[in-house]
């Protein structure tokens, strides 16, 4: 199954890459991209079609590709819809296609994980397999892309928080050179970077490595801060068709003056690393300036900061793709400005620019997804070996330290972190995050009211249940406190206080409460910890609900522990 679902995943990367390829090319023959002037007008074609799709096909919000998949397997056992499959294979192309600066991998991805989830249902097999599969997919999906087996699975393990064992690196590894074998076998020997290196890594750079290191985890800083930041700006936006509007007048002005920006990218990195900065930065108002060294580095730490501008902006207008792509764009542009810089400095030293924008893409990937590894053997597989291991570690090293300590999540994984469903590399944390509150709620409780009496309390409730627990809810059914069996003992057979005390005498606040709509089974597992109680009532939706008990918590912990580590 490992080896369908990377083949079925690779034809999908193969499939997105082909549609976007036939867009741009059919643009061009039509003359549409011959003007700048015409840039304007492509990515609202774009995003209108995209807003067409959805609102009267797709009929749901577009997700991020790969925060969608992660909440799948936290929150939904690994279950994606079918529709899935295909609506990445249309939303995403005309996104690009038409100027959107976003990237094809997450669509990918998203893609082979539909395939395969809807695969792992066919086939009938449990939650912890399908999970298995997405991963597979995931791998399948990048090895397809970036001709990168070994980055394929280290980021499946990175991203997805999977134990690296050999029950998991089996299908990884088959899932991976399927995907492989798929891309070879429709594209043939065509890679995304035609490059082979030339200058290995000299000891008397290292410092300037170091250097890199920290400029790309500011930088990776920078490009989460301004995600986030673009995403809350567009979220005032009363309607999708403003967000299309704003977002397609400001896309169209970017690629105006920064023409790089328009679709993927790829095409500018391999300028960069063949050394023509010319052809890299096209065809610009500032085309009469570019003979000074100067202009093309401020040209070029343009692109490095508009890029993640022009990214989020594509996604919260409504477009669809994936970061994973422009942070490699931008982070070949940050390494290449500063190679530039010590070259032409007069300091007396010569570095490699196309070293250096190697390494930058590594430094962007290691801060923005807090992947390092992933980082460092996508890169050394591009360039076809290890000769550039050491600075490559150096930098993508220094660059994850400094972001994992500003930034706890990533883009992928922040509003996950937020509503306690993502999954991570803490098992105890993954356990809590798989377990449902619905599946502890405990509900076999005879309920009083504050206003009735002790004998009647006695006779309709305490004498038919078999818990020592009285939850005290008003006429709307909000709680309002809970009675214990110990309580009222003392006072069970004075039948003199039958009649005349009421039940609200003995009631009193429960010692937390549990909140169906808002809290964790993280936090859930706190307030057991802080209270003490051995059970706590659950609120929903501003009524009573029921019963958590700390023994049925437990066993349902212990027994979700050995689903997800057996």
């Amino acid at each position: 199954m490992s080896v369908l679902v990377g083949l079925l995943a690779g034809l999908a990367s193969v499939t997105l890459k082909n549609i976007v390829y036939f867009i741009e090319v059919s643009l061009e023959q039509g003359i549409l991209i011959s003007s700048n002037s015409l840039y304007f007008i492509l990515p609202i074609i774009g995003l209108t079609l995209v807003y067409l799709y959805v609102k009267y096909i797709h009929k749901e919000q577009l997700q991020h590709a790969v925060s969608s998949i992660l909440f799948s397997l936290s929150k939904k056992k690994g279950i994606i819809k079918s529709k899935h499959i295909y609506t990445q294979l249309i939303a995403a192309p005309l996104t690009i296609g038409f100027g959107g600066s976003t990237g094809l991998l997450g669509p990918a991805v998203a893609s082979g994980a539909a395939i395969s989830s809807n695969i792992g249902r066919f086939f009938h097999i449990n939650a912890k397999t399908r999970s298995l599969l997405i991963a597979c997919a995931s791998a399948g999906a990048i090895a397809s892309i970036f001709q990168s087996p070994i980055a394929a699975i280290v980021f499946a393990v990175e991203v997805f928080s999977l134990d690296f064992t050999m029950l998991s690196m089996l299908p990884l590894l088959l899932a991976s050179i399927s995907g492989v074998l798929t891309s070879y076998f429709f594209l043939g020997n065509e890679v995304l970077f035609n490059f082979t290196l030339s200058e290995n890594f000299e000891v008397k750079d290292t410092f300037f490595y170091i250097i890199l290191g920290i400029g790309t985890a500011f930088a990776s800083i920078y490009f989460t801060r301004m995600y986030f930041g673009i995403q809350k700006l567009f979220s005032r936006l009363k309607t999708p068709k403003y967000k299309l509007l704003v977002g397609g007048v400001s896309i169209g002005i970017m690629l105006y003056f920064i023409p790089p920006l328009y679709g993927e990218g790829f095409s500018f990195i391999n300028d960069l690393l063949h050394g023509n900065h010319i052809k890299a930065l096209g065809k610009t108002p500032f085309d009469s300036y570019t003979t000074n060294i100067w202009v093309v580095i401020a040209l070029l730490f343009g692109i490095t900061i508009f890029k993640a501008v022009a990214m989020t902006t594509t996604l919260a207008a409504g477009g669809a793709g994936g970061i994973f792509i422009p942070t490699m764009v931008m982070g070949s542009a940050l390494g290449n400005v500063m190679a530039k810089v010590i070259n032409n400095s007069g300091i007396g030293f010569s570095v490699s620019e196309s070293n250096f924008t190697l390494i930058g893409m590594a430094g962007l990937i290691a801060g923005v997804l807090h992947a390092p590894l992933t980082a460092i053997f996508l890169i050394a597989e591009i360039t076809g070996g290890y000769e550039l291991f050491v600075p490559l570690m150096i930098t993508a090293s220094i660059s994850y330290l400094i972001t994992r300590n500003a930034i706890d999540y990533t883009i992928y994984t922040k509003e996950l972190a937020r509503s306690g469903s993502l999954l991570t590399h803490n098992k105890d944390q993954s356990v809590l995050t798989l377990m449902k509150l619905d599946d502890v709620i405990e509900t076999n409780f005879k309920t009083v009211y504050p206003d009735m009496t002790l004998g009647e309390m006695l006779h309709k409730s305490v004498a038919k249940s078999t818990r020592n627990i009285f939850p005290v809810v008003d006429k709307n059914k909000a709680l309002v406190g809970i009675v214990l069996l110990d309580d009222i003992r003392e006072f069970m057979f004075d039948t003199s206080l039958y009649e005349n005390t009421k039940v609200e005498t003995f009631m009193h606040n429960a010692p937390e409460h549990i909140f169906y709509e808002k809290d964790s089974m993280q936090v859930v597992m706190k307030k057991f910890q802080h209270s003490g109680a051995w059970n706590l009532p659950v609120i929903k939706k501003g009524q009573y609900a029921g019963f958590v008990s700390k023994s049925k918590l437990l066993t349902a912990y212990r027994r979700e522990l050995i689903n997800f580590t057996g």
